[in-house]
């Protein structure tokens, strides 16, 4: 599966931006989705991940509350919104897809190229 990620920006903190992660192929739905993050000068960290049918849900203790993931099988995209930003969330995004909702990196396979949320102060 191909992941191509978009939806980034800057955003003044207390904004909002709704990240998607669009999926080609037809085996969407049977994929965990997951979005990780990387700021600048930082390890690679996990931010949620979804189970296939989009009724499980996971979030980083960092991110609950504020962030909520789901996704459109019909349409083949996940999404990640994104309210109450902080210049903490300033990192690029990555969605990712994998066959388990475990919260580490190695179990997503593939991955999509990122984009760059910038939240200012």
């Amino acid at each position: 599966v191909q992941l191509q990620a978009s939806g980034g920006g800057l955003v003044q903190a207390g904004g909002s931006l709704r990240l998607s992660c669009a999926a080609s192929g037809r085996t969407f739905s049977r994929y965990v989705m997951g979005w990780f993050r990387q700021g600048p000068g930082k390890e690679r960290e996990f931010v949620a991940s979804i189970s296939q049918s989009g009724g499980t849900t996971y979030y980083a203790d960092s991110v609950k509350g504020r962030f909520t993931c789901s996704r459109d099988n019909a349409k083949n995209t996940v999404f990640l919104q994104m309210n109450s930003l902080k210049p903490e969330d300033t990192a690029t995004y990555y969605c990712a897809a994998g066959l388990s909702m475990y919260n580490s990196a190695a179990a997503y396979g593939y991955w999509g190229q990122g984009t760059l949320v910038t939240v200012s102060s």
